[in-house]
């Protein structure tokens, strides 16, 4: 058979659905968390002082916070998934002929005849039956596998580098004009992140840049109203 390039724009990207979303997530929760904080502690007529601390606080507390949950949440995704496959290893053991029809039922659904079906379903065993029962019965495959330390990692990470981009805006911009530079420079990073991650996951970049900066806006505008309607140091 003769090899045929393969088309880039065949690619698909579903194999980077995982730290993208750690990653993605990590970095819009601490860029508009931080830029929230930050505009509301300001608006509060906070000392810069003040503000600044609570910028640092909350990046740290996010990093960490984001760390922790994604590590708990995607470990308790493991977990299960571990689970089914020792369940499904020994019914492989006590019930061979059973998961094999098994198998042979799934193929003839998703639309192959019963002869090949079968003879499929033979083979895939013969070769590796855990891992087809995993990925044709359980859903479960290599590139989908929930990895909670590197989920962990992303999160944190991402968050600490959204986070930074306003507490710097803050820090270098003049005194009257740091709300509003900090507000700016926040919304060009949302659109950004938006657009990045719509490129990096293929799917539309408009879309994704402005439902990200429709929630960045509200988020700065509620944290401002708040802060200034209470004038207090948080």
């Amino acid at each position: 058979m003769n090899e045929q390039s393969h088309p880039a724009e065949h690619e698909h990207q579903i194999h980077k659905i995982g730290w993208l979303r750690a990653s993605v997530l990590g970095a819009n929760d601490g860029l508009l968390s931080t830029a929230s904080l930050i505009v509301g502690v300001a608006a509060g007529k906070a000392p810069y002082t003040g503000v600044v601390l609570a910028g640092v606080a909350g990046l740290v507390a996010g990093a960490m916070a984001m760390a922790a949950g994604e590590f708990v949440s995607v470990s308790s995704q493991a977990d299960t998934e571990r689970a089914d496959l020792e369940k499904e290893a020994h019914f492989l053991r006590e019930h061979p002929e059973y998961e094999l029809a098994e198998l042979t039922q799934i193929y003839v659904d998703r639309g192959v005849s019963d002869e090949l079906a079968a003879q499929v379903a033979a083979e895939l065993t013969e070769a590796d039956a855990l891992g087809t029962h995993a990925r044709d019965e359980l859903g479960i495959s290599d590139h989908a596998a929930a990895r909670p330390v590197q989920a962990a990692f992303a999160s944190a990470g991402s968050f600490s580098v959204g986070a930074f981009l306003p507490l710097m805006a803050y820090i270098v911009a003049p005194g009257e004009w740091a709300i509003a530079v900090v507000i700016v420079a926040t919304l060009l990073s949302l659109i950004g992140l938006g657009s990045l991650s719509a490129h990096i996951g293929g799917a539309g970049k408009v879309r994704a840049a402005t439902r990200v900066t429709f929630w960045g806006m509200a988020a700065m505008a509620v944290t401002a109203f708040i802060g200034h309607l209470f004038g207090t140091v948080v």
